[in-house]
């Protein structure tokens, strides 16, 4: 994808913010910094940024709010970077807009990935499922056909199970909460029947790993929810 972007950096830490800027713009990004919240939303409001990296320990407001008001304005994937590790914070978070976590200290690499998948979803079109066909390793899926192939081998999916990894496939390298998926799934009166993914997520890992007890496909984030990996 192409380089060029601008990113917001919203982080009371000057070290970090000086690691980010060094990073961003050493793989083409465009950067723009703010200590702040009430600076991150002015410069989010004024820079139109095309994606935005926010800290939740801000010195003037907590960062689960910030993100639920930076997602009322802007369509810009937010990706949150705090040293926070409860996972009440991290639910928090992406059920207020967040299009993804990492944890600090985080490496390089691993956020960059992470930045490539956002802003190649947030390019995609939004008219449903964003692509016809799917694949991940030796996951293919032709959403258009419902079809869903592990190398050469045909796989079939019950119509829940197909329903559970399609909610996945539209968030693809994102990490989705448990409350998002029974609500995508089974609906509103079902998100706290988590019960219910751990069952159906076993079934489609049985069907879809080379190894389910070791997956490299459907991976769990403990506590927060789960992550198709997208490649």
């Amino acid at each position: 994808m192409a380089t060029g972007a601008l990113i917001l950096v919203i982080d009371d830490e000057l070290p970090m913010r000086r690691f980010l800027r060094a990073m961003l713009r050493a793989n083409g990004y465009q950067v723009v910094e703010a200590a702040t919240a009430r600076e991150g939303l002015a410069h989010a409001a004024g820079r139109n940024p095309e994606l935005i990296l926010l800290d939740l320990g801000l010195p003037d407001a907590d960062g689960v709010d910030v993100a639920r008001t930076l997602r009322r304005s802007t369509r810009a994937p937010i990706i949150v970077l705090s040293a926070r590790g409860r996972e009440h914070d991290k639910v928090a978070a992406l059920d207020e807009g967040a299009d993804d976590y990492l944890t600090k200290p985080f490496g390089a690499p691993e956020l960059l990935a992470r930045i490539r998948v956002a802003l190649r979803r947030a390019a995609a079109p939004e008219d449903g499922l964003v692509v016809r066909v799917f694949t991940s390793g030796e996951l293919n899926v032709d959403l258009a056909r419902r079809e869903v192939l592990r190398g050469d081998e045909r796989v079939h999916l019950t119509p829940t199970e197909y329903k559970l990894l399609a909610a996945l496939i539209r968030n693809a390298g994102k990490v989705v909460t448990h409350r998002q998926l029974l609500h995508d799934v089974w609906g509103a009166n079902c998100e706290g029947q988590t019960h219910y993914l751990r069952v159906y997520m076993g079934q489609l890992r049985h069907k879809l790993e080379r190894d389910p007890t070791r997956p490299r496909l459907l991976t769990t984030e403990p506590g927060v929810g789960y992550r198709l990996r997208d490649d």
